[in-house]
């Protein structure tokens, strides 16, 4: 068989989970997702964790890296790739189908392009943390010269903590991935309603009192931050920084720009040489047809 995985990417709110769900369902799969922050607990309505997707006609489909580290917990690419092949691993003993799902570009890329990675080494953090930010940002662009995440050099701890990764000794990838990739895409307008309206479906579903729980859990305000997007901007929010308004519309232009950078890496993928089936929308029936002629049929 060519293919040993498939993969269901697309930007944010494009209906990735559910459609996964019922091909899982209909292909005897389990899910690995791919998002780096639904691994953690407590951040639920925030990064749409949306379990219900995952029961198809009232049976629960597998799905592996939710929920699996705490919210103070270091997590990071390394981690992910860990994780994902042991979780591949599993699934392949159960006799299923693994599919990778989601919304983080670098790592359904690592996946896909079988990155060498080491376990970094956090001791060396002090030492880094030494050197002007300067000394950082040129130590990382020696690095990582086509740096993707600029937040890596704007942010004092995030330059550390990419250099400490990126330097990290080469660890061959533990299984040669070919996946088939489908994906699903929205032209800009449909993409942007639909992201509007999911915000204002989330926080009704409470999650500005999903984030106020964090706080009171112990988690700073510094690190529910750090989380990005929803949490950055209802950090800003309960600290008194942003009003509703203006945290709901910042907000929400903040992940029309990412959906945005989402569809950028996906054609970068492209570019390399990665094909991608596209779908328009979420589009069941197509992706049946899709898994049927090119996953069991090569």
């Amino acid at each position: 068989m060519k293919y040993n995985l498939i993969t269901i990417l697309g930007p944010t709110a494009a209906g990735k989970t559910r459609l996964a769900a019922l091909l899982a369902h209909r292909f005897n799969g389990e899910i690995i997702s791919a998002d780096s922050r639904q691994v953690y607990r407590g951040l639920n309505i925030g990064t749409g964790k949306d379990l219900d997707d995952y029961i198809v006609n009232g049976k629960q489909i597998n799905y592996h890296l939710i929920d699996v580290v705490e919210p103070t917990e270091e997590f990071n690419l390394y981690s992910f790739n860990q994780m994902f092949y042991r979780a591949y691993d599993e699934i392949l003993r159960n006799n299923k189908i693994p599919f990778l799902v989601g919304g983080t570009p670098l790592f359904i890329h690592s996946i896909l392009k079988g990155y060498k990675l080491g376990k970094a080494d956090f001791s060396k953090y002090d030492e880094l943390n030494q050197l002007t930010d300067d000394e950082l940002k040129k130590i990382l662009l020696q690095i990582s010269p086509k740096l993707h995440n600029t937040t890596d050099l704007s942010d004092r701890d995030r330059m550390i903590k990419a250099i400490i990764v990126k330097s990290a000794e080469e660890e061959p990838a533990k299984v040669k991935i070919n996946s088939l990739v489908i994906g699903i895409k929205y032209d800009r307008n449909e993409i942007k309603k639909r992201i509007t309206e999911r915000l204002k479906k989330r926080l009704k579903e409470g999650m500005i009192e999903e984030a106020e729980e964090l706080i009171k859990s112990g988690l700073t305000y510094e690190k529910l931050e750090f989380f990005g997007l929803e949490y950055k901007y209802l950090s800003l929010y309960l600290k008194g920084e942003l009003n509703y308004n203006d945290m709901f519309q910042k907000l929400n232009s903040a992940i029309h720009n990412f959906a945005k950078r989402q569809m950028t890496w996906y054609r970068k993928m492209e570019r390399e040489g990665i094909e991608i089936f596209w779908l328009e929308g979420a589009d069941l029936e197509k992706a049946n047809r899709i898994i049927k002629d090119y996953y069991f049929n090569e």
